[in-house]
């Protein structure tokens, strides 16, 4: 079968173990691009490598079937995880029409390293206990019901990929749909690689804080009260009044 691995964010040491398995037994690897760090791609010790961004999907396609059909242990190799803005269902696809099976193996997608670099929690409880991810449409068209301005309306946190060059877009659909001026936006440019930038601002001066410093690409944006919450609530969970399956109430 083919491999569709997730290599994580960025960072090398956030990769999983089964994904470097993959890639440390792999002898065909097809990458995307400059999104996979070097030091990622060095884990490919006895693979030949072909670097998916020059190629249309029937090319990248018949690669990874002549692999498989060679014998070769087959990697489709992504950024971040294959399922979230990957094109992975339609490579799945037509390798099955042609009878070739695939597994894939997730990796740490980059809104959660974005997390991780704010240092915060994105469902705190009496804030929001929603995540919507989502882009912004340009090229990719995005049905009407997935709106920014009708997303906005739920009042959740919001992860925007691919979409930092529309800040003005997200900016607008938001206020539209209900957030405050005042609601916290973070944009986190290439999280956990090296050089990794963080810029804190609200709805109401985004816009010119990203400007001024230069992102407009390879970014995740995050808006809402989550991001920097002035309040919320402690969880119930480890709460001393709070009983379970493992823990009595104790008050």
């Amino acid at each position: 079968m083919v491999d569709f691995v997730g290599c994580g964010p960025g960072a090398p040491d956030l990769i999983t173990v089964r994904a470097r398995e993959a890639l440390e037994g792999a002898e065909v690897v097809v990458y995307s691009g400059s999104l996979v760090p070097q030091a990622i791609l060095g884990m490919c010790k006895n693979a030949r490598m072909h670097d998916a961004s020059g190629m249309v999907r029937e090319e990248i396609t018949r690669l990874l079937a002549d692999g498989e059909r060679a014998g070769l242990r087959t990697v489709r190799l992504h950024d971040g995880d294959p399922s979230i803005y990957g094109a992975m269902r339609e490579q799945v696809d037509a390798l099955a029409a042609e009878g070739i099976a695939s597994r894939v193996v997730p990796g740490v997608t980059s809104f959660l390293a974005a997390a991780a670099a704010l240092g915060t929690q994105l469902t705190l409880p009496g804030v929001t206990q929603t995540i919507i991810v989502t882009r912004v449409e340009k090229r990719t068209d995005v049905p009407e019901r997935e709106s920014v301005r009708s997303l906005a309306s739920h009042g959740a946190t919001m992860v925007f990929y691919l979409s930092v060059h529309l800040l003005d877009r997200i900016v607008e659909g938001a206020l539209a749909g209900g957030y405050a001026g005042s609601t916290p936006v973070a944009v986190v440019h290439r999280a956990s690689w090296e050089g990794e930038r963080v810029v804190k601002g609200t709805l109401a001066d985004i816009e010119r804080r990203v400007r001024e410093a230069g992102i407009t690409r390879t970014a995740i944006v995050i808006v809402g009260d989550a991001v920097a919450p002035s309040s919320y609530e402690f969880s119930r969970l480890y709460d001393a009044s709070f009983g379970h399956g493992y823990r009595r109430a104790r008050a």
